[in-house]
């Protein structure tokens, strides 16, 4: 499963000072500096623009954690800053990021300290909604598979609860109750660790990441949210997002067509993951942070041992491929 840091963070905000429309000299230089330290990695340097109440809320490690983790980690570089208005004391920059678009508010004291930050992602408004794929798919794996997280509703799938990955799968396999057998702590004991992930239809391969070291079961790695990962283009809109493969184990490259049932990689344990298992989402973009997640629907599957026909797995089926 993807874990998602939150990337809203704010303190002291509500200082309630006039609403203005002009950019102000010092919050003009304070922004300027927050960008290039922030693209420098140096959060140290960040955590000294801070007053002492912000320093007390967000102590240095926990400053160095956020912005390298849960910001640097998940959206890269910042490209631009740009002034858009001024809300409750705190001047609003529309930020572009490497992967995302966000709105990033600072608030300044008195001395021209930062003592109030707050980070919110943005979705391009000009995406097609994506409801559901047209295209006809079958399962990306071979065998039995069990769907540990899947659904349309937050009970069945915690994916649901954030839009960028909502109706996303977490693909298990599982045997006697249990998704591996001896040492937990090793991920070659998990059924599904090394199995072959198939494409589910002809498509164009337009993202692949490469080079995540998978991890120990139960240790996440967030500063490389996906891990190893393919991205497949199915229609104009509609994109496959398979996430958390095995390390050295990618056989497509950007640009490539593939054909349906052709290995794409091995399901693997990489990225912020707890362990062994395929997060598997249709999004309406090739960006994970820039998408909408929609409804993916398999053509003909064996659901717990009954034929299904447009399928839309839930949480603990057990769902075969039928050819």
């Amino acid at each position: 499963m993807i874990k998602r840091f939150c990337l809203f963070f704010i303190l002291l905000m509500n200082v309630g000072f006039a609403q203005e429309d002009e950019e102000l000299p010092n919050y003009a230089s304070a922004a300027a500096e927050f960008m290039s330290l922030y693209n420098a990695g140096d959060y140290q340097g960040i955590f000294e623009l801070f007053n002492d109440d912000m320093k007390k809320a967000l102590p240095r490690e926990n400053t160095i954690d956020f912005f390298s983790q849960n910001v640097s980690g998940l959206m890269g570089n910042i490209v631009e800053m740009h002034y858009t208005t001024m809300k409750d004391g705190a001047h609003f920059y529309r930020t572009t990021f490497d992967r995302a678009i966000a709105d990033i508010a600072i608030s300044l004291s008195p001395s021209n300290q930062i003592m109030g930050f707050l980070i919110t992602p943005l979705k391009p408004d000009d995406l097609p909604i994506l409801e559901r794929n047209s295209t006809k798919m079958i399962l990306p794996f071979n065998e039995t598979v069990f769907v540990f997280w899947g659904g349309t509703t937050e009970e069945q799938n915690y994916h649901m609860a954030d839009a960028t990955q909502q109706y996303a799968y977490d693909i298990l396999m599982v045997e006697n109750g249990a998704s591996y057998k001896g040492d937990a702590s090793k991920n070659e004991n998990y059924f599904i660790f090394g199995k072959d992930v198939i494409a589910p239809c002809d498509a164009r391969v337009v993202k692949v990441i490469s080079g995540v070291v998978d991890n120990v079961p139960g240790e996440l790695n967030p500063a490389q949210l996906t891990g190893n990962t393919v991205v497949l283009q199915a229609s104009d809109d509609e994109f496959l997002l398979f996430a958390h493969l095995k390390e050295g184990s990618i056989l497509v490259e950007v640009g490539q067509d593939v054909l349906q049932g052709e290995v794409i990689g091995l399901c693997g344990n990489s990225g912020n993951s707890t362990e062994p298992h395929l997060h598997l989402g249709l999004q309406n973009d090739a960006e994970f942070l820039k998408s909408t997640g929609a409804k993916l629907y398999f053509d003909r599957l064996l659901v717990n041992g009954e034929l299904k026909e447009d399928y839309l797995p839930v949480k603990e089926d057990f769902i075969k491929n039928i050819n």
